[in-house]
């Protein structure tokens, strides 16, 4: 549904190009000091603008409607409201009639009998990880309060586009200029670190963290895998390069092939995990799709603003959603 979570618990609501998008966010400790200041930084970072990104522009100004008082939280809900203000709808008129290739036009259209809202993607819209990052800030702020959690710290970067792994940033404005001037739209890979999270973190099987994780990485639109440290490399690895030696009683490892996680629990190494994100499916290159007011298969053009590559913006809501799970289980 639209809901994670148990003792940190998140749900969104909202569409691309409806009135707000919104999420609340329930187990939020009593006493952290909040305000809308305070989630400028993260948001700004997942906001539109730098090459390769679409051209709408929004503010992403959070209104925090209720779960705080006097700059402190209550202990109550935190829901955050964020308005939709550059909306073009129009754009996506012809989505029913032809859905896109590689986008949830035609999937939703059958789960919901053709009453989704299609404007900008509607609840499936790229648009919805702002409340993502939003519920991160609330996540990080809970886990600094915890005893076991202050210390940890979590960064993700874009590690490789297009195919190029870690490029400097020439070559990586030269594939998406290349990717922009055919119409068309490039992937990436994003890595993120999460360091001194405790051991013991997580359940075996079903609950694992490696579980909850990959739970939350796959509701960001245009994820297609996800790793955990040595990841699909460990298939070609033998035991003896693939096992992480334990150094000391506290279970520092030599190596982190398991990327912090045994048996789903965090072993008290750095977790790490990596995110495949796909090229983004909206794109202005003509393509081909069934046509079902005509019934025949037809040429079409995608108009509207959109990401040549969204994995750019990825980096902000692969910490988030790091964040939401450990809030989640410390």
């Amino acid at each position: 549904m639209n809901s994670y979570g148990n003792k940190f618990r998140i749900s969104v609501f909202g569409e691309s190009h409806g009135e707000a998008i919104g999420v609340v966010a329930d187990g939020v400790p009593a006493g952290i000091a909040l305000k809308e200041e305070d989630f400028l930084y993260d948001l700004s970072r997942r906001k539109s603008g730098g090459k390769g990104t679409t051209p709408r522009r929004e503010s992403d100004l959070p209104n925090i409607v209720s779960g705080v008082f006097n700059g402190y939280t209550t202990g109550a809900p935190v829901a955050l409201l964020f308005r939709n203000e550059n909306t073009r709808s129009s754009d996506y008129s012809q989505f029913r009639e032809i859905p896109r290739p590689g986008h949830s036009d035609f999937v939703a259209g059958i789960k919901y009998g053709g009453f989704n809202d299609i404007r900008g993607g509607g609840h499936f819209s790229g648009r919805l990880t702002l409340t993502l990052v939003a519920a991160g800030v609330l996540a990080k702020k809970a886990i600094d309060r915890s005893d076991a959690g202050k210390n940890i710290k979590i960064e993700a970067e874009l590690v490789e586009l297009g195919g190029t792994v870690k490029a400097d940033s020439v070559k990586w404005d030269k594939i998406i200029e290349e990717a922009i001037s055919e119409g068309d739209s490039v992937g990436g890979i994003v890595e993120c670190r999460c360091s001194n999270v405790p051991a013991g973190l997580g359940e075996p099987f079903f609950d694992s963290l490696e579980s909850q994780l990959s739970h939350l990485l796959f509701s960001i639109p245009g994820v297609r895998g996800v790793e955990f440290g040595d990841g699909f490399a460990a298939s070609r690895m033998k035991g003896s390069e693939h096992n992480d030696p334990i150094m000391d009683p506290t279970g520092k490892t030599g190596k982190n092939g398991a990327g912090g996680i045994n048996g789903g629990i965090s072993n008290g190494n750095p977790i790490v995990f990596r995110v495949a994100v796909k090229p983004t499916s909206s794109i202005s290159k003509t393509q081909r799709s069934f046509n079902f007011t005509s019934g025949q298969i037809e040429e079409f053009n995608i108009k509207g603003r959109h990401d040549a590559c969204i994995a750019l913006r990825v980096p902000v809501i692969a910490e988030a959603v790091a964040a939401i799970v450990l809030a989640n289980n410390l």
